[in-house]
Formats: structure tokens, sequence, C-alpha cells
């Protein structure tokens, strides 16, 4: 296996790191050298992680926000921008899913998907962009899904969340490319997290949360735009992608009839 990228020297702002991709990839990055700024809105569990930070080469600093709150974003960017004066990576992890079958359709489980999921998004985006193109440098990492490709079955809410996501981290690589400014798509499948232990269906390529958060990594220190995985089940996904709407309805009602 090869060598992770040192971070020594680098400001990373990660976003729902208090469980999942977010908590190991504050450590992983942390074990690199970094200086990352753990944000989520549980401080006690954001302590427990700088704890656990406290013999590795970088550091933790727990940073409590609640990204669907504007002003608390914008004042958390202040924080660190007087504590650190810049950021070089951000990762916009935080999320969530409930999941939303047709006959079960509630607007309300939208809402929430879109406040969190994309909003959240949005408000980093609001304090972040501004710096990184004053820097004219910086990476901006948007945890989106695989699900975001196409509609899946009882996914109405998240899928449409992560889809805003895809389609808005194409357009600011469009237009921040030439500002300096790195956009990077992380689409994940299936991560063995809090999230997805309460998933009651069966979960195809299924992998754990440490060689994930080695993918994100490695995907952040290339050129590529897109940080898909695992790569097997990224491919089926690509190949549904590009299917015209028969064939693609057909594959879909066999998989949810198996479920």
């Amino acid at each position: 296996m090869k060598k992770l990228p040192s971070l020594k020297n680098k400001v990373v702002w990660i976003t729902g790191a208090s469980q999942g991709i977010g908590r190991q990839l504050a450590l992983t990055m942390a074990r690199q050298g970094g200086t990352v700024v753990a944000a989520a809105r549980s401080s006690g569990k954001l302590d427990q992680l700088q704890s656990e930070a406290l013999t590795l080469e970088g550091t933790i600093y727990p940073l409590p926000v609640d990204v669907t709150r504007h002003d608390e974003v914008m004042r958390a960017a202040d924080v660190i921008m007087t504590r650190f004066g810049r950021v070089d990576i951000a990762i916009l992890n935080a999320g969530t899913f409930i999941k939303t079958a047709g006959v079960e359709f509630r607007s309300t489980h939208m809402r929430q998907h879109f406040e969190l999921n994309v909003m959240g998004v949005c408000h980093c985006l609001d304090a972040l962009i501004p710096i990184m193109v004053a820097q004219q440098s910086g990476t901006l990492a948007i945890n989106a899904s695989l699900a975001g490709y196409r509609g899946l079955s009882a996914a109405a809410g998240y899928g449409a969340s992560k889809a805003a996501l895809i389609n808005m981290a194409e357009s600011l690589h469009i237009d921040l490319k030439p500002k300096g400014v790195e956009i990077k798509l992380i689409n994940p499948g299936f991560v063995k997290t809090p999230l997805t232990d309460k998933n009651t269906f069966k979960m195809p390529f299924l992998m754990d949360v440490e060689p994930a958060v080695e993918a994100i990594l490695r995907g952040l220190s290339r050129k590529h735009f897109e940080i898909r995985f695992p790569t097997v089940f990224g491919m089926m996904m690509g190949m549904l992608r590009i299917l015209p709407y028969n064939a693609y309805f057909a594959v879909t009602r066999h998989l949810a009839s198996h479920e």
C-alpha cells in the first residue's frame, strides 16, 4: 500500500466530523500531519476526537457548529481565519439519509435532506469561496454520493439532494478552477458508518470506513475531479447513468424487487 500524502503545514476544515467518514478523515489527516478543524454539532464527540489525536503528528481542533445555520458557519470561518490565517482543504461532509419510499413520500423528508445535505454545503461555500479565491489556492471537496447519479428506489430525498451537489460541484469547478480553487467531487458507494448501520436492506459492495478515507485522501492529491469508490460499484453505477430510461427502469425494478 502506497504511503498517504503528507499534510504537514496544511489547514483542513472537515464538517460532519463527529462520526463516520468525517471522523475517520479527521484522525487520518491529523496522522498525516495536518492541522484539522473538526466541525460538527456534538461538542462532546468532538472533544473525544481531539483526545484521540493527542499522540498524532498533527492536531485536531474541535469546532462545534451546525452547518444548517448560516450565522454559525460564518462565525466558524472567522474563528479559523483568526487562528490559522488560511484554509487549504475543506471537506464538506455533513449529511443525512432518510428512507423515502414513494408511497411514504413526505415533503418534510425532502426539506430535511436539502437543509443539511445541500444548504449545509452552501453555507460553507459562502464562507470558503471568498477565502480561497483571495488565497488563489485551496481545495473544496464536496461529499455527494453514487446515489446522485440517477433515481433509486426509496431514495427520492437523499438522491435528489446528492444529485444537486453533483451538478453544483460541476458548475463550481468550471468557474473556480481559473481562480486557483480546486473543486473535488466525492461520490462514495455504501460505507460502513453509523448512518448506513440503520439500513435494513442489503448494501452491495459495502466497504469499511478506513479504505474509503484512504480513497478520498489519494483522490485529493490527484488531478481527477471525481473521487469515486468502491471501484467496481462505481463503474456499475456509471453504466446505469448512461442507460436509456426503459433499460434503466427495468434494471432498477429488478433490483428493488430483490431487496
